[in-house]
Formats: structure tokens, C-alpha cells, sequence
């Protein structure tokens, strides 16, 4: 095979690929972001559809479904898939025949720690509280806006933004990896994604663990960060192939398709 039957000639570089799906998400992102910041949408939220104010208490806060499947099942849950694929990604290096699904397995492990392990950090720095340590709902201390000059003498705070969120919506990585195998499979991906982002988001909402726009900074993070990876890490292809040559306006084709 030669090189020209090899190498496919792209529409687009993975720099503007990334800016194509990056805009639109980014805008809606900055026009929430920014109401969330500078208005009391976020305690307005809470209080309506969360927060029990005649008994002072949340209303996911002694839910089964909400602690121990949602929130503790959940977080093993995506632990699990994540080791599963890890061990998928070893067994290319055993069978031949699962060499198609080595580079989508390598993506989706460093795409999913990438995701998870950025939010977690983060939280250790930017000196959030949650919404049940508010005064407002019962907590000890007072509400501070996302972007506001924090009091002295206040104790550092860790909840911003949402882990538990970040780990649903870091499964919309399965979107580039569905892209591997068809538009078909990317949609669902990027509908498992979605959906799995915000029942874990709800839930933790539900229990006072976060605000709305707790969950929105993570999902803003779980699409930028695996879109960067897949644009600048494996440009743009997660098939195998039998690539002789590389250059950066071009990407890789499977063996034996032209």
C-alpha cells in the first residue's frame, strides 16, 4: 500500500477541528457561567427544588438511592469502567484481534483520569463552599459569590468544582470514541455522557453537596478536556493503521479502507 492510499487529506486541521467543537459549547458555558457568578440564581435553585426550609433540611439527604446507589455505586461504577478498559487496553497487546481497540481504550483511560483528576485538584485550590455549609441552609458560614473577594478568617473550603458530576460527564469521552466506529455510536456516547453527568449532578444537588454552577464549571471541563486530548494528543484518529508518514494536515487510515 502506498503512501497516498494510506494518508486521507483532512478538511480540517485538529487546532480548527478543536474550535469547531469547542465554540458553541464555550459560548453557552460563558453566558451561564456568568449569570451563575454574579446573581443569586445558584441559592435560588437550591432553595426551590433541593432544600426542605420548614424542616431545614435536604431532600436527598437520607435518600438510599440518592447516598448509597447514586453517589457511593456511582463513583465505583465509573472506577470500574475505568480498570476495565485499562485491562481491555493490556489484552490488545495479547490478541490481535482486539488491535482495533487499543488506541480508543488508551484515550478513554487518559481522557477519563485527565478529567476526574483536573476536577479534584481544583477543588483543593479554589476555596468553595458547599451549599450545607451555608448559613442560608443551616450551615455555619456565609455565602460568598463564585467570583467574590472571600472573608478573612474563613476556614478553606473545597467544593468547587463538582467531582462527583465530573466523573458522569467525563464519559462523554465515549463521543471521540464513538466517532471510531460511526456517527451512530459517538451520538450515544455523547448521550451517556450527558445524562450520566447529570444524574450524578442532581444527586449531589439533591443532598446540598453542590450548586448548579458547581456541575456546570465540571461539565465545561469533561468536554474540553477529552476533546483536547483527542485533537492534540491523538490527532484526531483513534484507529489503527499502518501509517509511514505523518504531517499535521493529514490523519491515518485503517488498513485495507481507502
Amino acid at each position: 500500500m502506498t503512501v497516498q492510499q494510506t494518508l486521507l487529506t483532512l478538511p480540517m486541521t485538529p487546532t480548527q477541528y478543536w474550535w469547531r467543537a469547542m465554540r458553541w459549547p464555550l459560548a453557552v458555558f460563558l453566558l451561564a457561567a456568568t449569570l451563575l457568578a454574579f446573581t443569586n440564581l445558584d441559592e435560588f435553585v437550591a432553595r426551590t427544588l433541593f432544600f426542605d426550609t420548614p424542616h431545614m433540611r435536604w431532600v436527598g439527604g437520607g435518600n438510599w438511592w440518592i447516598n448509597e446507589v447514586i453517589h457511593t455505586g456511582g463513583r465505583w461504577a465509573i472506577r470500574g469502567i475505568i480498570v476495565a478498559t485499562l485491562g481491555l487496553w493490556i489484552a490488545t497487546f495479547r490478541a490481535d484481534s482486539l488491535l482495533k481497540y487499543r488506541r480508543p481504550a488508551a484515550y478513554f483511560v487518559i481522557s477519563m483520569v485527565l478529567t476526574v483528576g483536573a476536577v479534584g485538584l481544583l477543588k483543593q485550590f479554589t476555596n468553595v463552599d458547599c451549599p450545607w455549609d451555608l448559613q442560608a441552609f443551616g450551615g455555619q458560614f456565609p455565602y460568598v459569590h463564585l467570583f467574590a473577594h472571600r472573608p478573612a478568617g474563613l476556614r478553606i473550603a473545597r467544593c468547587f468544582p463538582a467531582a462527583h458530576a465530573s466523573s458522569g460527564y467525563a464519559l462523554m469521552t465515549l463521543y471521540f470514541v464513538g466517532l471510531a466506529f460511526g456517527r451512530r455510536w459517538a451520538r450515544i456516547g455523547l448521550i451517556v455522557g450527558v445524562v450520566a453527568g447529570l444524574l450524578f449532578g442532581l444527586a449531589q444537588q439533591s443532598r446540598g453537596a453542590h450548586f448548579v454552577s458547581h456541575d456546570l464549571w465540571s461539565a465545561m471541563f469533561a468536554w474540553c478536556i477529552p476533546l483536547s486530548v483527542y485533537c492534540f494528543g491523538f490527532r484526531c484518529s483513534l484507529l489503527q493503521s499502518k501509517r509511514v508518514a505523518y504531517r499535521s494536515d493529514i490523519v491515518a487510515v485503517p488498513a485495507g479502507r481507502t
